[in-house]
C-alpha cells in the first residue's frame, strides 16, 4: 500500500528517554514505559517483554510515535508507540547514533 507524503507528514515521531519500565501485571508480552519527551511525559505500553528486560530499557533514548489516539492494553492506557525494526528473530530497538536532545523530532 502506498501512502502519500501528506499522510506521512501527519505522523509525529520524537526521541524520548525511558525514565522507568516494568512488566504489566498478568501480561507476558507487555511493558509499561514512562517516557520523557522534554516538554511532556507519557505512559507507553509496548509488546516487547518477551525480547527485552524492563531494566535494560531504562535510560535509553528511543523513537516513539506520539500523536496516536490513546489505546488500552490490559487496562493500561498507552499514549504512543515505540518504534523498532523487524529483526530476523526479534524486534530491534532503534537508537540515535549521536547525542540528541530529548523530544527531538524524527524527520
Amino acid at each position: 500500500m502506498n501512502v502519500n507524503i501528506d499522510d506521512f507528514k501527519k505522523i509525529e515521531i520524537r526521541i524520548g528517554k525511558v525514565l522507568a519500565c516494568e512488566k504489566v501485571e498478568n501480561a507476558d508480552k507487555l511493558l509499561r514505559l514512562q517516557v520523557d519527551f522534554g516538554d511532556f511525559k507519557r505512559q507507553i505500553i509496548s509488546g516487547i517483554a518477551q525480547w527485552y528486560e524492563a531494566k535494560d530499557l531504562e535510560g535509553k533514548l528511543l523513537p516513539f510515535i506520539v500523536n496516536l489516539e490513546p489505546r488500552n492494553f490490559r487496562g493500561e492506557e498507552s499514549k504512543g508507540m515505540l518504534m523498532a525494526a523487524e529483526g530476523e528473530d526479534e524486534p530491534v530497538l532503534l537508537e540515535p547514533s549521536k547525542e540528541i536532545k530529548v523530544g527531538s523530532l524524527v524527520v
